[in-house]
């Protein structure tokens, strides 16, 4: 099984790409990729840029590593309770080069944050949108207070919120 794992932020020390990193490891014996979006720089995306430049080759990459996915990993950062600017831009662009970019591809949706809600609003948003370009989405999970929650070498700390965790990537893998 190939995992396909990114967090939708910009950030170069991004939470959630820790987070989407984690979870990724929670599959045995799965290739994973862990895609850096940074990697796939655009320009902000307008009806008229696309006429003017065509569609960039970053756009069509990221959606070829969608692709190339059994089963995507997206740990969605929250920025005033919507996607951040860079990961619209790429699913804006991405849109373009394919409109349902996930193809049925079974899909977990994570969202973390330092705060209480752990980016809720993101998810949600996400949950709702994602289904409408092919995203069979097998389970979602928000991780609050990460900087309290989470360690690196240890993973999800608080012991509820583990099981929790560790209950859902179970579910998870039963939907695979």
């Amino acid at each position: 099984m190939k995992i396909v794992s990114f967090g939708a932020s910009s950030s170069k020390k991004s939470i959630n790409q820790q987070f989407a990193s984690y979870a990724a490891q929670q599959f045995e014996n799965a290739s994973i990729e862990l895609l850096d979006i940074n990697s796939f720089e655009l320009p902000l995306f307008t009806i008229e840029r696309e006429a003017e430049i065509g569609m960039p080759e970053a756009a069509k990459l990221f959606v070829s590593k969608l692709r190339q996915a059994d089963l995507l990993i997206i740990s969605l950062a929250e920025h005033n309770g919507s996607y951040t600017a860079v990961f619209k831009n790429l699913f804006d662009w991405a849109s373009r080069v394919m409109l349902k970019m996930f193809e049925n591809k079974k899909m977990i949706l994570l969202s973390t944050a330092t705060g209480p809600r752990g980016g809720l609003s993101v998810l949600e948003a996400a949950k709702s949108r994602f289904p409408i370009h092919g995203a069979i989405i097998i389970g979602s999970f928000s991780l609050p207070k990460f900087n309290e929650n989470f360690s690196a070498e240890s993973g999800i700390v608080h012991e509820e919120l583990a099981t929790a965790f560790a209950e859902f990537i179970n579910t998870a893998k039963k939907a695979l």
